[in-house]
């Protein structure tokens, strides 16, 4: 150990804002289930015990004798006080200010960050051990000590504060100090009083921290012979069929730190060329975290159970939805995250993993439909992220994949459901984007397609713009976007309009689809007869070789397309504005209903007119004339 130099006072600090901030949401909105306070305490002391291993490997100074890692929850009624204490690798004093007194980051990535900047002389700098759970335990308690020696030193450091503004650092007496680890000591509330019993206490770290790594010990009081309540086994190594359900629930809930129950759980072992246990879950709620620009997963990785992070990407992004564990024997444990992420055995099994999640996943949706309608609707839209950025699995994931549609607008439509059902010289997936189902139902893109009988498959997810994009085709069918290019409708065989009916476009009519076109050529790309209109009398379609016109403007809103393009202004040309439009003389109207045209199909597009004044102008003008005849 190093020798203590000089004795340093009592220190007052100021909490961040952003700390005094969490405080507050911690006691007031964070958690509506007090008891969260003790699976937190307990999961910060864990993960010290497991960086106490993983550093001992190293550095076997830091633990000489070998000592396994022990977290003993103390109970004194007569103080009102709870004290967790652990053997791990505790904490400095700038590891106490740094952790507990700014924005808590997380523990796992200072500590893979610190592994990779000491790998050169093959030492890494101790840490603290807290992520933002600690601050829950000023839920109950309205004032609590942090005690802690950080491994191979003799320096201790008494963290204190009642959470509200300020916390002191002083130096710890060494009699009043752990050997090495951390000792919190929580001075409960008058209406906490309740975790000061003994049946509480251990009814809660049974519940909810039944499975962490390490043995967990309770003293009913100071003086008394600690008794265990858990003996760290591993979940994930134990034999599937002496796991209870109850069992796998508890561990999801530590793991993920969330209350819901899993919809699935896929826990099983490879073995071959590589060997790992891996134990997933897939929650039944999103996690707060499930559109985090990072996107990154939350699945941790052990080597020989030894915690190494939950930072390497584990699954593609699109499954970060997923918790879990995954535990080899085959990666080195003194290895950084880059080096892991390289690593050929780090890739085999992350395609392994991930191969087993989208196949159980797959079991689902055909074994209960119910609770697959619950997955896809909690985590659908991110599971389709992969249709894009997967290559490999877009087949499977697009046989994953539910939508609702023309034909189902509740959803659950598969796309072998559509081809099924597909109609005769129907060569494709058609489609349509936007922001809502109601909005695509009133879409005058679909009239064309209800008349006949043809399915759309009716997309609302962003993410929708992007995957149908790059994705050629289904089984064969190519997807078309019905707002694109030319609505092609005479080849796909129509119960309801028989041959030979097919509206005529006059003369009169093409003459007015001429003046259309130079009359707003500066906004247009070009004017056509529709075939895909039925009822209304105009819209706005995508030229055939430009982007999708949702797509379009998801890039201009996110700053990747200065300006959309020009769009096909269609009319119908059996509708009776059209025709009546299509003999006027007057010229003064005839542009002012060209006009009008382009801002109802602009308005019928989800946009505003291209000119609010002048639309407001041009039908104020229209209504004076009606009114004067």
């Amino acid at each position: 150990m190093t020798t203590m130099t000089t004795e340093k006072p009592r220190e007052e600090h100021a909490f961040e804002a952003d700390v005094s901030r969490l405080l507050h949401m911690m006691v007031h909105s964070v958690y509506s289930d007090r008891d969260v306070f003790l699976r937190e305490l307990i999961s910060n002391a864990a993960d010290a015990c497991e960086k106490l291993r993983y550093e001992a490997i190293s550095r076997p100074d830091l633990a000489p004798d070998g000592v396994k890692g022990r977290i003993l929850v103390t109970l004194d009624d007569a103080r009102n006080e709870l004290t967790v204490e652990d053997n791990g690798i505790g904490m400095s004093r700038a590891e106490l200010i740094d952790a507990l007194g700014t924005i808590a980051k997380s523990g796992t990535r200072a500590f893979m960050d610190r592994v990779e900047a000491a790998k050169g002389d093959g030492r890494a700098e101790l840490i603290g051990q807290f992520g933002i759970g600690f601050y829950s335990a000023f839920m109950v308690a309205d004032r609590v000590d942090v005690t802690s020696r950080a491994a191979g030193q003799s320096e201790a450091w008494t963290w204190s504060s009642d959470g509200k503004g300020t916390f002191s650092v002083e130096p710890a007496a060494a009699d009043e100090a752990p050997v090495t680890g951390t000792r919190i000591r929580l001075h409960l509330m008058e209406d906490a009083k309740t975790y000061t019993s003994r049946w509480s206490i251990e009814r809660i770290i049974r519940e909810q921290s039944g499975h962490v790594p390490v043995p967990i010990e309770l003293k009913e009081k100071p003086d008394a012979e600690a008794a265990e309540v858990t003996d760290g086994a591993a979940l994930w190594a134990k034999p599937k069929n002496e796991i209870s359900d109850d069992d796998y629930k508890d561990f999801y809930r530590s793991v993920s730190g969330q209350f819901d129950e899993p919809l699935l759980n896929v826990h099983f072992r490879a073995e071959g060329m590589h060997e790992y246990t891996a134990l997933a879950f897939v929650p039944s709620t999103q996690p707060f975290d499930l559109f985090d620009p990072e996107r990154h997963g939350r699945m941790k990785l052990y080597a020989r159970r030894v915690f190494i992070t939950d930072e390497a990407d584990l699954l593609p992004r699109y499954l970060r939805f997923v918790r879990g564990i995954v535990d080899t024997s085959d990666l080195p444990l003194n290895i950084s995250r880059e080096m892991i992420q390289q690593s050929p055995v780090f890739s085999a099994i992350r395609k392994g993993v991930t191969g087993r999640i989208l196949s159980a996943i797959e079991r689902l949706g055909e074994t209960d439909s119910d609770a697959y309608a619950k997955l896809w609707g909690q985590f659908g839209s991110v599971i389709k992220e992969g249709i894009y950025e997967d290559y490999e699995r877009r087949a499977q994931l697009l046989k994953l994949s539910r939508f609702a549609s023309t034909a189902a607008l509740e959803g659950g439509r598969t796309l072998s459901d559509y081809v099924a059902d597909i109609k005769d010289g129907q060569s494709e997936v058609f489609y349509i984007t936007g922001t809502s189902i109601e909005q695509l139902k009133a879409s005058p893109h679909l009239e064309g397609f209800k008349a006949k009988g043809i399915e759309v498959l009716l997309l609302t997810d962003a993410v929708d713009s992007f995957w149908t994009t790059n994705t050629r085709d289904f089984e064969g069918k190519a997807f078309k976007s019905v707002t694109q290019g030319l609505a092609d409708l005479d080849k796909v065989a129509d119960a309801q309009v028989p041959d030979g009916e097919k509206p005529t476009t006059s003369s009169e009519v093409e003459g007015f689809i001429a003046y259309l076109t130079e009359t707003l050529k500066d906004h247009v790309e070009s004017v056509r007869a529709s075939s895909r209109l039925t009822d209304s009398a105009v819209c706005l379609v995508a030229s055939d070789q430009g982007p999708d016109r949702q797509l379009e403007k998801l890039l201009q809103g996110s700053g990747r397309l200065k300006a959309t393009s020009k769009p096909v202004l269609e009319i119908n040309p059996s509708h009776a504005l059209i025709t009546r439009l299509a003999g006027l003389d007057d010229g003064d109207l005839r542009s002012d209903a060209a006009w009008l045209l382009l801002d109802e199909a602009m308005v019928l597009d989800g946009e505003k007119p291209v000119n609010p004044r002048a639309f407001a102008d041009r039908l104020g003008r229209l209504i004076d004339r009606v009114l004067a005849v």
